[in-house]
């Protein structure tokens, strides 16, 4: 029996993306528990020590790393908070002001997004959910480029920091990458914040 070795960019990722998930969704719900009280300690020491104007975090879907206790613990923190939004197709994310408490629509792919009624805002410092990373700071998404375009147009604009928040089963040897991809300026797991190398 032969080896198939996969050199398509495309195929490459998706199998990597995959691969991560499975093992992300095979996680135990008491390893799940811990690994969310983690980096909410983590990420709001992370956020203390840079002092953002406002942080972006997201609303945990489809077995991705709960951050409802990160955001309650920034809130109470009285840090300015805002969720991404989906406005269209191959465009960046818009961001919308909330606090724990206030409503979320279910929108697109699933997603709890603030309504159109919330002010839009624009973070400093984004939380960003990823199927896959590497110690280099590379992410690999769902597949959609949002978060590329997102922190491309934020960083042409001004100093913009984004920090990958996942599971450490999720890391990676390393994630393919193409012209467009941002790299991350930290990951933060239930292991702690780790700049890249």
């Amino acid at each position: 029996m032969t080896q198939t070795t996969i050199t398509d960019p495309a195929a490459l990722k998706a199998a990597l993306r995959a691969q991560t998930l499975a093992r992300r969704a095979a996680l135990p719900p008491d390893a799940r528990g811990r690994a969310a009280e983690a980096v909410a300690v983590s990420g709001a020491e992370l956020v203390s020590r840079l002092r953002p104007r406002r942080v972006s975090v997201f609303v945990a879907i489809r077995g991705e790393i709960e951050t409802a206790p990160l955001m309650a613990r920034l809130h109470a923190m009285g840090v300015s908070l805002c969720l991404p939004v989906i406005a269209r197709r191959e465009a960046p994310l818009v961001f919308r002001a909330w606090a724990p408490g206030e409503p979320l629509e279910t929108r697109r792919f699933g997603l709890l997004e603030p309504g159109e009624a919330a002010e839009e805002v624009e973070p400093d410092l984004l939380f960003a959910p990823l199927a896959a990373f590497d110690a280099r700071g590379f992410r690999l998404g769902y597949g959609g480029g949002f978060y590329d375009r997102t922190l491309e147009k934020l960083r042409a604009a001004r100093p913009t920091t984004a920090v990958g928040l996942a599971f450490a089963a999720q890391e990676v040897e390393r994630v393919p990458t193409d012209a467009y991809d941002q790299r991350l300026d930290g990951l933060l797991t239930e292991r702690g914040y780790a700049a890249p190398i």
